[in-house]
């Protein structure tokens, strides 16, 4: 039997200090974010603590993963929204596209507009009988998933609509981890004697929002501390069915304004959310990090290009990228298995905006 991986074989692997990997294994102290992925991969490929995340390293010794050259057929990539080449869904479909092509599929993009989801119907140039599977990204509208969801086909959702109680989706569901390092970020706050801790974002926009916003409870709780629930904000302006980043923008500032007193610390629903929010904050007179700390999610390139620099939680892109074509092609391979509801590993990231400086 080998012997057991230790943080040291990881360093002398790569060459870094045990210091450096002990950093990028546990989420402690402050590390590029290039290095501590580097180090994850490099833990996930040796078998360190059997990490829980796939790389490409791993995958490549799949059958699943054997490079194809026959064409298998089209996999329909649907969403409601357009995103630039900054935000990390894209990261996560360029690694989607790369593997889906080296087994022999083809990847078709649909953005799918307001009269189709109204109609619940399928653009008009989908030929459902040459759909080999569907993933969905930033689809939150229930029935129009529901609808899906009955085309009889293999589908995953990245991220999924909130609140599918009553009739959860029939499709495989793929999010990261929204709730551990959360629970990591409340417990180092608390060590800093940071108490006083609310929650930015509509926490019904999306199921990701949902468990980021049940995780900062869950992490209150288990800290030992109450929810003031006049630092939570949760929603968004009403009466306008797209509301922008102006709108919301609006929406918190009137919340704000309601608000007696501030938190110590606000944990936001992603670092969009973030980055309205400190403008809003600016506007007010009240200073990031001096008045009151910030935490965002998704590590997008925002998070680093904002003044002050954002501490985030990043999502690791290829992880999800290639963990999104293993739940497709299997379901594409074997429709019968159960249907699966994967998280993948995060990184809790220290930046300025909590008064760390990243190396």
């Amino acid at each position: 039997m080998a012997d057991r991986i230790t943080i040291q074989d990881i360093a002398d692997a790569l060459g870094i200090s045990r210091n450096t990997v002990s950093k990028a294994i546990n989420n402690t102290g402050i590390l590029a974010d290039a290095t501590r992925e580097k180090v994850l991969k490099k833990a996930a490929e040796m078998g360190y603590k059997q990490f829980s995340y796939f790389t490409a390293a791993d995958l490549d010794k799949r059958e699943l993963f054997v490079p194809d050259s026959s064409k298998k057929g089209e996999i329909v990539l649907l969403t409601t929204v357009f995103w630039g080449k900054t935000y990390f869904i894209s990261s996560i479909i360029d690694v989607f596209q790369k593997e889906l092509s080296r087994l022999g599929y083809s990847l078709v993009m649909h953005r799918i507009q307001d009269h189709e989801i109204d109609n619940l119907k399928l653009p008009d140039s989908l030929d459902p009988k040459k759909i080999a599977g569907i993933i969905c990204f930033e689809m939150f509208h229930h029935s129009y998933c529901q609808m899906i969801c009955g085309l009889d086909l293999p589908v995953l959702f990245v991220d999924a609509p909130a609140g599918c109680v009553d009739s959860p989706l029939k499709a495989d569901r793929l999010f990261p981890d929204n709730q551990s390092d959360i629970c990591a970020f409340v417990a180092e706050m608390v060590r800093r004697n940071k108490k006083k801790i609310g929650f930015v974002g509509e926490y019904l926009h999306c199921q990701s929002f949902f468990e980021r916003y049940a995780g900062y409870r869950s992490a209150m709780l288990l800290s030992g501390l109450p929810v003031t629930e006049e630092y939570c904000i949760l929603g968004n302006k009403k009466g306008v069915k797209n509301p922008g980043s102006s709108d919301y923008q609006e929406y918190l500032t009137e919340q704000l304004l309601h608000m007696n007193s501030l938190p110590e610390v606000f944990i936001c629903a992603n670092d969009f959310v973030a980055v309205d929010f400190m403008q809003v904050l600016k506007k007010a007179g009240i200073t990031v990090p001096r008045d009151v700390y910030l935490c965002g999610f998704d590590d997008s390139s925002e998070s680093r290009m904002i003044t002050p620099t954002l501490t985030t939680i990043h999502i690791y892109s290829e992880t999800m990228g290639l963990t999104a074509v293993h739940l497709l092609t299997s379901r594409i391979k074997d429709p019968s298995i159960k249907f699966r509801t994967v998280h993948t590993q995060t990184g809790l990231i220290y930046r300025e905006s909590t008064k760390d400086s990243p190396s």
